[in-house]
C-alpha cells in the first residue's frame, strides 16, 4: 500500500533569503534613475541669427543643459589625383545645421550633449564634468569634444577617397572653464582642434556667440549669471581704456587750469615790487 503524503503549502524563501533581499532592494533603489526621463529639444527658432542654435536636454520636464551657440567645421579628407594615383587633400567646410537633433544625459558631475544631423552622418558630442580646484572652488568645464563624420556624405565631401565614417576626439580637454552655478558666455571666436581615425588629420571645431551651461540651472529653459571669456574681458578692457585715459587727461588739465588759476589769484593780492631801483630811494 502506498501511503498518500498530505500536501503541505510552502511558501519560497528564496526571495527572503540575503542574496533576495539584496536584489530587490537594488531594483527598488534602481527605480528612481529609470523613471528620470531626459529628452532633447530643439529651440533654435528662437533665435534671431541664422547661424546661431540653441539646444536643450530636459530631465522629468526641467532644464538640466542648455547651449547656445554658432558653430562651423574644417574637415580635411582626401581624393585621388588626376593620375589615378597620388592622393590630394582637400578641406570641407560647413557649419552646425539648425535643424539638428537633440540626445543627452545630466547629471550631477557628468554631463553630455550630442548634436546629429543628415541621418547620423554627422554627430557632435560634447562631455561636460565638474571639480574642485584651488581654495576648494568649484568650477565646469568641457572635458571632452567628439566628432563623427562620414566621408560618403556628398553635399560635403566630393569624390573622397575610401569613403566612409571617421571619429575625431580632443585629447586631455578642459575647455570652457566656469565657476559652478553660472554659465559661459563668449561672442569670440573659441576653437578646438580634434584629431582624426583618419590618418591623424587634424579637424577644426570652432564656436562662437556662446552661452552654456550644463549643471546648476535654476529656471526652466533660463541661463544662470553669466561668466565671460577671458577673450571678451580682454576685449572690452581694450574698448573702454581709451575711455579711461581720455578721462585721466581730462582730469589732469582741469587740476592744472585750477591750480593755475589760483596762483594767478595770489599773485594778484600780493603787493607790486618796482623794478626800478632808483624808486627804492623814495621809498
Amino acid at each position: 500500500m502506498s501511503v498518500c503524503q498530505p500536501f503541505i503549502a510552502r511558501q519560497d524563501t528564496r526571495l527572503f533569503s540575503p542574496p533576495g533581499v539584496f536584489l530587490l532592494l537594488s531594483g527598488v533603489l534602481a527605480l528612481p534613475a529609470a523613471l528620470a526621463e531626459q529628452e532633447g529639444e530643439n529651440l533654435s527658432g528662437l533665435s534671431d541669427n541664422p547661424d546661431k542654435a540653441i539646444f536643450a536636454v530636459r530631465e522629468n520636464g526641467t532644464t538640466c543643459l542648455m547651449v547656445e551657440f554658432a558653430a562651423k567645421f574644417l574637415v580635411p579628407y582626401d581624393v585621388l589625383a588626376l593620375n589615378g594615383i597620388d592622393l590630394i587633400t582637400e578641406q570641407a567646410s560647413f557649419t552646425l545645421p539648425r535643424g539638428a537633433e537633440i540626445e543627452g544625459k545630466c547629471g550631477s558631475t557628468d554631463s553630455e550633449i550630442h548634436i546629429s544631423w543628415k541621418n547620423n552622418a554627422y554627430i557632435l558630442r560634447i562631455y561636460f564634468s565638474k571639480e574642485f580646484r584651488e581654495k576648494g572652488i568649484e568650477v565646469w568645464k568641457s572635458n571632452k569634444i567628439q566628432f563623427v563624420y562620414d566621408t560618403s556624405e556628398t553635399s560635403h565631401f566630393i569624390n573622397a577617397y575610401n569613403p566612409g565614417k571617421h571619429t575625431a576626439s580632443t585629447h586631455k580637454l578642459s575647455a570652457l572653464v566656469t565657476p559652478a552655478g553660472h554659465s559661459y558666455v563668449c561672442t569670440a571666436q573659441q576653437t578646438v582642434t580634434l584629431i582624426s581615425s583618419d590618418h591623424q588629420k587634424g579637424i577644426t571645431f570652432s564656436m562662437y556667440d556662446i552661452q552654456i551651461q550644463p549643471f546648476d540651472i535654476a529656471s526652466d529653459f533660463i541661463f544662470s549669471a553669466p561668466y565671460k571669456c577671458i577673450t571678451d574681458q580682454r576685449e572690452h578692457l581694450e574698448e573702454i581704456l581709451p575711455l579711461i585715459l581720455g578721462l585721466i587727461l581730462g582730469l589732469i588739465i582741469i587740476i592744472t587750469l585750477t591750480i593755475y588759476h589760483f596762483h594767478l589769484k595770489l599773485t594778484a593780492n600780493q603787493p607790486q615790487l618796482p623794478r626800478d631801483r632808483s624808486m627804492y630811494k623814495n621809498m
